[in-house]
């Protein structure tokens, strides 16, 4: 049976108290893990709009086309501002004739708005890491700091990330994004914390930068 990884505002759950499992598609974020098709979410014409709707946004990546980003809002998610997904892009390979192996979920992430509420954000993201870490005791924790670039090259705003890295490669990410001010504005964007189960393919295409 598939574990639950489910955050809300005021608590983070689990199914079970005491759960040590290796497999990271034992996990789910809203019901949904790693290796699920996307069709049981949504329709394909739902994710093939998503898709155009977010072409071009890794071009930092030396294989910027190699996997597609799908989101849906709250329509979704009751308890999430936004969830994503990773699926390969299969666009060039038409030989794959199987619905639910073309648009299997390789990346599963939730994000709640903390808008410059910094400080609120980090306090609900150590909650969860605090939890995870006595889930996982044997587990790599990574703390770490960087820019939040390329998307803003000023370096003023930044990425505050705990990793949970796995023996197979696979990760669950729990990230505090803080972005500078007038440059949200300007974009539109939005700022908070995302938590993210992501298989070890995509983890490593997504840290293979140009």
């Amino acid at each position: 049976m598939k574990k639950l990884l489910l955050l809300l505002f005021s608590l983070f759950l689990l199914s079970s108290p005491s759960v040590f499992a290796d497999d990271i598609s034992d996990f789910q974020i809203e019901g949904i893990s790693i290796g699920d098709s996307l069709l049981d979410y949504m329709t394909e014409d739902e994710i093939h709009k998503k898709i155009e709707s977010r072409k071009g946004g890794f071009k930092y990546l030396k294989e910027p086309d190699k996997y597609l980003m799908i989101d849906s809002f709250t329509s979704v998610s009751p308890t999430y501002d936004n969830l994503y997904f990773f699926i390969k892009n299969n666009s060039a390979n038409q030989y794959v004739t199987d619905k639910n192996e073309k648009y299997t979920i390789l990346f599963v992430g939730g994000y709640i708005k903390f808008i410059e509420n910094f400080e609120g954000c980090i306090q609900k993201r150590d909650e969860i890491s605090e939890i995870l870490s006595g889930m996982f005791p044997n587990e790599q924790k990574i703390e770490w700091i960087n820019d939040y670039n390329p998307p803003d090259p000023s370096g003023k705003s930044i990425a505050d990330s705990i990793t949970f890295k796995f023996s197979s490669g696979a990760n669950i990410v729990l990230q505090c994004l803080n972005i500078e001010e007038t440059f949200r504005i300007k974009k539109n964007w939005n700022e908070g914390l995302s938590v993210s189960i992501t298989s070890a393919e995509v983890h490593d295409w997504l840290n293979d930068r140009q």
